[in-house]
């Protein structure tokens, strides 16, 4: 009896620990996502800009967030390792891919444009030590970072619950970066949780997952979005 109580007191523990952890990161990169049922649900207003790069009825922003998902459905393995070509394989990758293969699901290439400008430019790039590879220069994350505060739209680092304006600023398919602790990188989802709190694509040990942008504790570097037109067309400037 006495077994049994104790076995269930570390599982009761081990589930509670869970829900809290991070605001539940664990069990939101497993898949589950508990959310209080009593609380109102927030609506935070869609700012989604019309842009239609490759002309498939749906806009550039949303074609992002699923090419990026599809990391998380297909639980992309987290490995990092060099590849020659530059693209590591469909079933592995680590943060910075999620980014790239997220854009190209609005036909833009950021292996290109980053190369395109390391080369012109490579004293701007602090991971590229003055010598570009074009092999890994645009999976890293500091490079991503300064690819971004060149060419991209810079937005709000802040991110407060009960502001809806402040709220409003999260939108899909921007770019999320983090430089303070490990080196990280996450497109903003078309999810929400209740409170109005975008979600995140992201992919670290071991696999791609989608987790409340909250949850990940680390402070927020850089938030950016492509530089979208109205006439369909969503490269940098």
């Amino acid at each position: 009896m006495k077994k049994r109580w104790i076995v269930m007191s570390v599982l009761v523990a081990g589930i509670v620990f869970s829900i809290v952890f991070r605001g539940g990161v664990i069990l939101q990169t497993l898949g589950i996502t508990w959310e209080n049922p009593f609380a109102p649900t927030v609506e935070v207003e869609d700012r989604t800009v019309w842009s239609d790069r490759n002309g498939n009825g749906i806009a550039d922003q949303l074609d992002i967030v699923a090419a990026a998902r599809v990391e998380v459905e297909n639980r992309t393995t987290y490995k990092s390792a060099y590849y020659g070509g530059g693209y590591p394989p469909e079933d592995e990758g680590v943060c910075t891919d999620v980014i790239w293969r997220g854009l190209l699901g609005a036909d833009i290439s950021l292996k290109d444009e980053m190369d395109t400008d390391i080369a012109a430019n490579v004293e701007a790039y602090p991971r590229t030590e003055g010598k570009p590879d074009p092999n890994i220069d645009f999976r890293r994350v500091p490079n991503q970072y300064a690819f971004l505060e060149r060419h991209a739209e810079s937005l709000t680092t802040e991110l407060i619950p009960g502001d809806l304006d402040n709220l409003a600023e999260w939108q899909p398919g921007d770019i999320v970066i983090f430089l303070d602790g490990t080196d990280h990188a996450g497109i903003i989802s078309d999810r929400r949780a209740k409170d109005g709190t975008p979600y995140m694509i992201h992919n670290t040990p071991p696999f791609a997952a989608e987790i409340k942008l909250s949850s990940y504790k680390q402070p927020i570097a850089g938030h950016y979005r492509w530089k979208f037109t109205e006439e369909g067309t969503a490269t940098p400037e």
